[in-house]
């Protein structure tokens, strides 16, 4: 993925993608659902914002669910396992 996006950024894309929890969190799977969902966006991380936004503006806590499933998966995948809060 590319290095010049930041944990979060790829974490806002991942949550806008089509990966779900309940799918296998293979490093491929998650790699090939941040490029599949960047393409969707045509690479914009304001567009994806805006589509997380509208998407979950009436039930905040499935979005934080959601958000914090795709933190923790870009943290593991690519920068190691993450901290115990």
């Amino acid at each position: 993925m590319s290095p010049d996006l930041s944990v979060t950024e790829l974490a806002k894309v991942l949550f806008c993608s089509d990966l779900q929890p309940s799918q296998a969190a293979e490093p491929q799977a998650v790699s090939t659902a941040l490029r599949r969902g960047l393409r969707a966006h045509g690479g914009q991380l304001e567009i994806c914002a805006a589509e997380l936004a509208s998407c979950y503006g009436d039930d905040p806590e499935t979005a934080s669910r959601r958000m914090r499933w795709a933190l923790s998966l870009i943290i593991a995948t690519y920068q190691g396992p993450p901290l115990a809060a």
